[in-house]
């Protein structure tokens, strides 16, 4: 595919994403695909969430069902750059949002993904995850892992 055909992807990957309608998250994935976030990141600790996401139902529930419990209103994603060479896309992004604790979320992301014929394979996650803990998390250990779930969850 040329660059701006696997530009294009990524942008439609992120509508997908948006829409959370799980068959249209789920085709912008390949069968195999991986979602690397940094360890202990703020949002997998909150929901008590891998940090390695591998396979597209995994992936699909992060983003339909586990994503929203955190991130619940005014989410919005403006991409700042768009870079392509060969198969790698690189997204810079900030996303915005109301937290379920009522805070504002307001973090820079770096996203590299590996695609395969228009689809994701490999998507690896990088953000301040400083800020996002101050923002998701407030004061919790050090040790984030002890912590557990910040928010609570319906069965």
């Amino acid at each position: 595919m040329t660059p701006e055909q696997n530009k294009r992807a990524v942008v439609d990957a992120w509508k997908a994403f948006a829409s959370r309608d799980p068959q249209r998250v789920r085709a912008a994935f390949t069968d195999d695909a991986e979602w690397l976030a940094p360890k202990d990141n703020a949002t997998g600790v909150a929901l008590g969430f891998t940090d390695h996401m591998i396979g597209p139902d995994t992936i699909v529930r992060f983003l339909v069902e586990e994503f929203p419990k955190l991130f619940v209103a005014d989410v919005s994603v403006d991409f700042t750059h768009l870079l392509c060479d060969g198969d790698t896309v690189v997204l810079e992004m900030r996303l915005q949002a109301t937290l379920a604790s009522g805070r504002h979320y307001d973090n820079d992301y770096c996203f590299i993904l590996e695609l395969r014929e228009g689809r994701i394979a490999r998507m690896r996650e990088y953000m301040d995850t400083q800020k996002g803990r101050r923002s998701v998390i407030g004061d919790l250990p050090a040790d984030l892992r002890l912590a557990g779930p910040v928010i609570a969850v319906p069965a």
